[in-house]
């Protein structure tokens, strides 16, 4: 079942076009991660989904309806941005009471946990807090809002890396119990490489990848040999990324079904980042041109 289904979807601000025909279905229980570089249209599309900004065209729903002043919709979304806005009088605990009286699903025990594990003064004021614990404040209130579809938007960039282990440990153990569909949107694609259940990949206003990420790295090698052997494997395939040294070619391959074996070649798996990173470098336009038009390359959809 699709959470999320966009269809044709542009968004233009004057004469800037930040969507250009994004369509994409996300599934019910899933853990699906949002990429892109900065700019790239991730903000954009979660602002559309969470009824924050209009469609200039094509189509938008969020649980079946469209989800701009829809509350029947909106009260079961929760979006934690990194920028997130608290009044200057707030305390801590006073955002964690208001999110409890605006989530449905709000578990107050497990909120009390993560102000615990995160070290979070719940009688500091929100605007004397540091970086760190004004991300953690986010962190806590869509963990335990446990609302049916969840959107992080690089909340947890203020967090250090041992505290982003935890977010990510307290993700993955509160999700298996209590499934729903999470939209984690971030440039630290090696730390939730083993999260992702599902990959989204977004550039210049495009989809360039919406598949199972299992199934995405499994279909890509890196492949080092000599020239004219690696050449010859290559030939027809997405070549992502190449690189030679003393007549030895190193090439980046996607689009192969089954893990090869051929004699003279090495074949190395490529990470979740490495694809993504290459892929988005496939992306960029070279003398009026995608890198790899005309080389029989191919280019990235």
């Amino acid at each position: 079942m699709s959470v999320i289904s966009m269809n044709g979807v542009t968004k233009r601000y004057g004469q800037v076009t930040a969507l250009d025909g994004v369509s994409v279905e996300l599934a019910e229980n899933q853990i699906h991660g949002l990429l892109g570089r900065n700019g790239a249209g991730k903000t954009t599309v979660m602002q559309i989904l969470t009824g924050q900004a209009f469609e200039t065209s094509g189509t938008v729903e969020v649980f079946g309806q469209h989800p701009y002043e829809n509350a029947a919709v909106l009260n079961r979304v929760c979006f934690i941005k990194e920028s997130q806005k608290y009044p200057d009088t707030f305390r801590v605990k006073h955002a964690i009471r208001a999110a409890e009286l605006l989530f449905p699903n709000w578990d107050a025990a497990f909120a009390a946990e993560l102000m615990a594990d995160f070290a979070l003064p719940g009688n500091r004021t929100i605007k004397k807090l540091s970086r760190g614990m004004l991300s953690a404040v986010g962190v806590i209130i869509g963990l335990a809002s446990r609302a049916p579809l969840t959107f992080f938007d690089e909340p947890y960039l203020g967090l250090d890396a041992v505290a982003r282990q935890m977010f990510y440990d307290r993700l993955l153990a509160d999700y298996a119990e209590h499934p729903r569909t999470v939209v984690l949107s971030t440039h630290l694609i090696d730390e939730v490489s083993d999260l992702i259940e599902h990959v989204v990949l977004i550039d210049k206003g495009r989809i360039l990848i919406d598949e199972d990420a299992e199934t995405l790295r499994s279909r890509a090698v890196t492949v080092t040999g000599p020239r004219a052997s690696v050449e010859s494997f290559v030939a027809g395939r997405t070549v992502l990324h190449r690189e030679e040294v003393a007549g030895f070619l190193r090439a980046t391959v996607s689009g192969i079904p089954d893990r090869p074996s051929v004699g003279g070649l090495d074949f190395e798996p490529v990470s979740l980042q490495q694809l993504v990173v290459r892929t988005t470098q496939q992306n960029v336009p070279r003398n009026g041109q995608p890198v790899g038009a005309g080389t029989g390359e191919g280019g990235a959809r």
